[in-house]
């Protein structure tokens, strides 16, 4: 509840609805206690008296009433009115919702027809057809509002509990023996409470209106007994003549449904998770950029990675995710990023491109030089042109990379169209032919089928394929492999090392299996706590790893046919990156650290033919003894 409140109090419109909103709400709780005048004892010798009037702050209406005491009467009974009415169709809309996914079949047919039904009718002429059976009166006003958008609540909790139903959690409850009623109580009603409290709050403001709609022509509230839409009503006579009687109640529906309307998207956006990343706002086409100073160039290589710095701003805090990198690949060379989850390693890949979402992410020093030019900071035209034509990037869930709802061969047409001009007819033929380099059986069939006809080995291909669409010279592949099983990794692997081998690209791999890395790449680079700990040729440093992170990383993988090993484990956790050492990040997990290694920061080192961020690195050590 802490953290809802404090991101729903960054949203300053959502925290100024909120302000509104609890001081009309306080007001109306207080009038009872308030030394207001009767609402409905009328004076017609001073009728339509204007604002600021002596004895009547607000002026009187054409009975001489006060306004500001049938204003605030008249607010205390809108606001219960509506709220009265959402709850009403938030609980019985949801629960038919509710029943209607979770059964299905016939049940669910029968349910949904019949709301159907009520939603082919105007919401608007069905609840004055509601009013009409049943008689004027404030009551029947609220049955009328309430039915007309207990579809509403129906057709989108329906939709939210088919989603549920066949989760597996769900199924695990049936197999436990659970019945009917505690597997909606108990699994699904938990799970689409958020998504009834965001409706209910986006459409609480509606049903103000629509009961103020309904009073304002004499079918709610009768007199004269007020509320807003009833003032509306009685004053729309004297418009011209006394128009505060009418601009009176309108501005206070206005207050009301716009603080209602704003408050609510702020509850929409703080209880939407993909959101709890440190802002309420979108993120940028682009990385933010906020260098003090920007590295030398041109680069070496394919990709000149120098000192890149990349940060998550949280509110007060500071996560340095990515702390002084640095790499450098070569035309046609293949080097792996390997470290345990969350060390930076997608981060840094992100960064190169600017996809990093900001807010919250930014990215506060060096340089990725690509072909002699600074990526980082470049216009946002020109990183566009350069995505996916001269840089790549495979992701590492295909099934949520490729669009549902669009066929393969539109997308792998797309992602060329984007960037060149190509004829229809040799359009088709190039996206076959792409699928066909990427091993697809039958790619003249293939081509027309949707990614959820495909299995995981087979979307991972055409991600590769939309990857080599436009023959990049990098490509970025972040954990292409870590969904498939071993098979199907393996002819994965087989197909990027032969790509790379034909077509002289170069490749990013992000991974975290000393498997991949010593089929796949040349060189290899460690990360840890944001940083490069060690990085060398792939097997200088699978058979000798000089820094002790590298040799429990890979101590913690098991030997097949190498008879009995204890199976090691790193002790402890990577350090919060909002709170990194001021020494060395490994020390509090290291069994060699000393207190130097605690005492200042570690620079990367030259050690041979690689470099290692450590004092004592493991080969040194070693000779040292011998």
């Amino acid at each position: 509840m802490k953290g809802f409140l404090k991101l729903l109090a960054r949203n300053r419109l959502a925290l100024l609805g909120g302000v509104v909103l609890a001081l009309v709400v306080l007001v109306s709780l207080l009038v009872p206690v308030l030394p207001l005048k009767p609402p409905d004892v009328t004076d017609t010798a001073n009728r339509f008296q204007p604002p600021f009037s002596e004895g009547a702050l607000l002026g009187t209406d054409h009975l001489g009433r006060d306004l500001l005491s049938r204003l605030l009467w008249g607010t205390r009974l809108s606001l219960a009115v509506g709220t009265a009415a959402a709850v009403i169709a938030a609980a019985i809309g949801s629960a038919i919702g509710i029943v209607a996914g979770y059964f299905g079949g016939r049940t669910d047919n029968i349910i949904m027809r019949g709301v159907d039904m009520l939603m082919a009718f105007p919401y608007i002429l069905l609840a004055l057809a509601i009013v009409a059976a049943l008689g004027p009166g404030l009551l029947n006003a609220l049955i009328a509002v309430a039915a007309v958008n207990i579809p509403f609540f129906a057709r989108n909790i329906r939709g939210v509990t088919v989603g549920i139903a066949h989760k597996e959690f769900v199924d695990a409850a049936r197999l436990a023996g659970m019945g009917h009623t505690r597997i909606l109580l108990q699994e699904i009603l938990p799970n689409v409470i958020p998504v009834i409290v965001i409706a209910m709050s986006t459409t609480i403001g509606w049903m103000i209106l629509e009961t103020a709609g309904l009073s304002f022509l004499g079918l709610g509230s009768q007199p004269p007994q007020a509320d807003l839409g009833s003032m509306l009503g009685e004053a729309r006579s004297a418009l011209i003549t006394s128009p505060h009687t009418s601009i009176v109640p309108g501005l206070m529906i206005f207050v009301i449904v716009m603080s209602i309307n704003l408050l609510g998207d702020g509850v929409r956006d703080a209880l939407d998770p993909r959101l709890r990343s440190g802002a309420l706002t979108r993120p940028q086409p682009a990385t933010t950029v906020q260098r003090d100073t920007v590295p030398e160039g041109p680069g070496k290589g394919v990709l000149d990675l120098r000192n890149l710095e990349t940060q998550f701003h949280v509110g007060p805090r500071t996560y340095r995710a990515v702390n002084d990198v640095s790499l450098q690949i070569a035309p046609g060379e293949c080097l792996g990023v390997i470290g345990e989850s969350g060390c930076g390693k997608s981060v840094t890949a992100l960064s190169i491109m600017g996809l990093v979402a900001s807010p919250p992410g930014v990215i506060t020093g060096g340089a990725a030089f690509h072909d002699g030019r600074d990526l980082i900071g470049a216009p946002y035209a020109d990183l566009r042109r350069m995505r996916g034509d001269k840089v790549a990037y495979i992701f590492q869930d295909p099934l949520a990379t490729l669009h549902p709802l669009t066929r393969i061969g539109t997308q792998l047409a797309e992602a060329i169209r984007v960037h060149h001009s190509v004829p229809k007819a040799e359009l088709r033929q190039r996206t076959i032919t792409l699928l066909r380099d990427v091993r697809i059986p039958n790619p003249e069939m293939r081509i027309d089928c949707y990614p959820h006809e495909l299995s995981g080995g087979m979307r991972q291909r055409v991600g590769i394929a939309m990857a080599l669409a436009n023959e990049p010279e990098l490509i970025i592949a972040d954990e292409p492999t870590t969904a498939l099983d071993v098979t199907v990794q393996a002819q994965i692997l087989s197909l990027l090392d032969d790509l790379r081998r034909q077509r002289g690209v170069a490749i990013l791999f992000i991974t975290h299996d000393f498997g991949v890395v010593a089929q796949l790449c040349d060189r290899v680079a460690v990360m840890y706590a944001g940083q490069i700990v060690e990085e060398g040729p792939t097997r200088d440093i699978l058979d000798r790893p000089a820094h002790p992170y590298t040799k429990r990383l890979m101590a913690c993988v098991p030997e097949l046919g190498g008879g009995r090993r204890e199976l090691a484990a790193i002790p402890g956790l990577p350090p919060a990156v909002d709170e990194l050492p001021s020494g060395c990040a490994f020390a509090p997990r290291c069994d060699k650290a000393v207190a130097a290694c605690r005492a200042a920061p570690i620079v990367l080192t030259q050690n041979g033919v690689r470099t290692v961020r450590c004092l004592f690195p493991e080969d040194a050590t070693e000779r040292q003894t011998a």
